[in-house]
């Protein structure tokens, strides 16, 4: 994916600017290969033609700010694992500085590090503030230390962790587990990303869903960097479909980014291996993506590999949307190559998930040594770090929104038109009812995109209406309940036409399926509802609008396939949700389902299960 212009000359121009001399230098553990120097130039003249920088010395000195802050980010991570503070001069540590007990998935965080800088460093080079989210939630340690080092954070952090000892308190905090009176975390920091993390809208705590997720997110004019991991890439296969269901017209802009660090918890993946990794990418094209690699070690390389995806996806939509070219449109993958827990000590070993020295450094004196000698490596003067953050830290000159506080993390679509629909008196399905209302809903409510998750058969369903209207989205149609842009995500795997709704957040959803497949869906709903509780119980609630999630088919009703078809967990599980965010209904008629259906949909931030009978029934209310 080449910038088109006059590489040779660049490269020759850059060569001779000090400021592109001093950045290939790299800083610390943080290197440049000729490749991404090669792509640095190259961005450059890019961002100085496009108006974005006034000239490349400015763009090369920012990049040079940007191997600081990293670097800096890697050596924040590892006293967030390690220690009880921190000594911004640089000193060693003693053994009273270290924890007791050291936590923390310190190799995957470290990875995270380069990946999220160069994110934040991309929105300043260019003067926009993109959404982003991680799939490996575990390594919150990256983002929640770039955050602080950059001031970008809610208040509970800003006031906790901007003061004099506030890199001390961080530390501390970290996987402290320690509790206020009231039983709640005494700590705004966490394990994995929660409603503290700044900018944070997905837990991650089970991998794979941010995979299924990430292309149903973004608006038109919206863009979101997705990270991604390689462990769920290569297990996850609903992640491949994602260009089966982007379309230009009703999808902001998707770069997904997988983290190829070779290893999950204490396993080389598959993707570990050259073999596995080519193989990986040739299934990728097949699947309409088109997979690149770069240099993952290098925060540059993923500035570079951002910007050259969304410019390459927005030139593939514009063909689109001028009817150039048909869908599925080639949706740009970059695979950051990288080691596990690089840029510390035992990076590339099992030991780098979660504790890379070989001992506990607070009582081993070897293990103490390694900590000094490779943290001393990562160390930044506080000046030159100070001055890089304020040069990467522009947002209100450049009127942009702090990364905090982008489009996806602030979600708040207005509240739509309830359609009013008359009673029925004769028997019918009450799932009926649904297809009445949600196409009424739909039509009414034009400017929320619409979504609905569909694992078995609409028809089956008693949702013809639905199918008729909204049709299945697929790439070639064959029937009038086919359509290139419709709007019900349809595939045998519960997990992803789940994902599809939940990601929806600009809009109005509908998940219908036979009460039994609501079991495999179980697991994304109720990651949604643990962030929704937890941005409530913080104070910033969701605002993203209710939606239902209807098994039908259900065990009262269905005699004829089965005792797997029969399976009453769903429900039984979503009881147990607390009730401010989770509702389970059993409408028994026409009526009584018409009558619930407005409440789902005005909800903010609720998740309503609705056990919905299929077969006609008498009207008795």
């Amino acid at each position: 994916m080449p910038f088109p212009i006059q590489t040779a000359a660049v490269n020759h121009a850059a060569s001779d600017c000090p400021d592109f001399r001093r950045w290939c230098d790299g800083y610390g553990v943080i290197q440049h290969s000729e490749a991404t120097q090669h792509q640095v130039s190259l961005l450059a003249e890019h961002l100085v033609a496009a108006g974005h920088q006034p000239d490349a010395a400015t763009v090369y000195r920012k990049l040079a700010d940007l191997d600081r802050l990293t670097s800096a980010g890697l050596w924040l991570v590892v006293h967030m694992t390690y220690a009880r503070r921190v000594d911004v001069s640089g000193q060693p540590l003693a053994p009273q500085d270290l924890k007791t007990n050291p936590e923390g998935h310190t190799g995957g965080a470290l990875n995270m590090v380069p990946a999220y800088a160069g994110y934040l460093a991309l929105n300043n080079l260019t003067g926009r503030t993109r959404s982003w989210l991680m799939g490996q939630g575990h390594c919150v340690a990256a983002v929640d230390a770039l955050n602080v080092l950059t001031g970008n954070l809610h208040p509970e952090q800003a006031e906790r962790y901007r003061g004099p000892d506030g890199l001390s308190t961080l530390v501390s905090d970290f996987y402290s587990y320690r509790q206020k009176p009231d039983g709640t975390m005494a700590a705004p920091l966490g394990s994995h990303v929660n409603p503290h993390t700044a900018g944070g809208i997905l837990e991650g705590g089970y991998l794979g869903f941010a995979e299924l997720q990430y292309a149903h997110m973004p608006l038109p004019g919206e863009s979101l960097v997705a990270f991604l991991s390689d462990g769920a890439a290569e297990e996850q296969r609903g992640s491949d479909w994602i260009p089966r269901w982007w379309r230009a017209e009703d999808c902001g802009a998707v770069m997904p980014v997988m983290i190829a660090n070779g290893r999950r918890i204490e396993q080389r993946t598959e993707l570990g291996t050259r073999e596995g990794l080519e193989r990986f990418e040739a299934h990728l094209e097949h699947r309409g993506f088109v997979p690149f690699r770069f240099d993952g070690r290098d925060p540059a390389a993923f500035v570079c590999a951002l910007y050259e995806m969304e410019q390459a996806l927005a030139t593939n939509g514009e063909a689109a949307l001028r009817g150039e070219s048909g869908y599925p449109v080639r949706v740009p993958y970059g695979i950051a190559e990288t080691t596990k827990g690089y840029g510390f000590y035992g990076a590339s070993s099992n030991a780098a998930h979660n504790l890379p020295l070989p001992g506990n450094p607070r009582m081993d004196a070897r293990a103490r040594e390694l900590f000094n000698e490779h943290a001393a490596r990562l160390w930044v003067a506080p000046d030159q770090l100070q001055n890089a953050i304020t040069h990467l830290n522009q947002h209100a000159g450049q009127s942009r929104p702090l990364e905090r506080d982008h489009a996806l993390a602030t979600r708040n679509p207005p509240d739509p038109i309830i359609p009013r629909l008359p009673a029925c008196r004769e028997c019918t399905s009450p799932m009926k009812a649904v297809d009445d209302f949600f196409r009424a809903l739909v039509a009414q409510n034009p400017d929320l995109r619409a979504r609905v998750g569909n694992p078995d058969e609409l028809a089956s369903n008693r949702l013809g209406g639905v199918l008729d209207d909204l049709k299945h989205r697929v790439n070639d149609p064959e029937n009038d309940q086919e359509s290139v842009h419709g709007k019900i995500i349809t595939a045998l795997n519960e997990e992803s036409v789940v994902s599809a709704c939940l990601a929806n957040k600009a809009g109005l959803n509908l998940v219908a399926s036979y009460e039994a497949f609501c079991v495999k869906m179980l697991g994304a709903i109720r990651q949604e509802l643990i962030f929704a509780r937890h941005q409530k119980e913080i104070g910033r609630p969701a605002r993203w609008l209710g939606l239902p999630v209807i098994a039908t088919s259900h065990t009262w009703e269905n005699g004829k396939n089965e005792q797997s078809h029969q399976d009453t967990t769903f429900c039984e599980s979503m009881l147990a949700e607390m009730n401010d965010v989770s509702r389970v209904v059993f409408p028994a008629d026409y009526n009584s389902t018409l009558a619930t259906l407005p409440s789902v949909f005005r909800e903010r931030g609720t998740i309503s299960c609705m056990v919905i009978p299929k077969r006609e029934r008498p009207c008795v209310f």
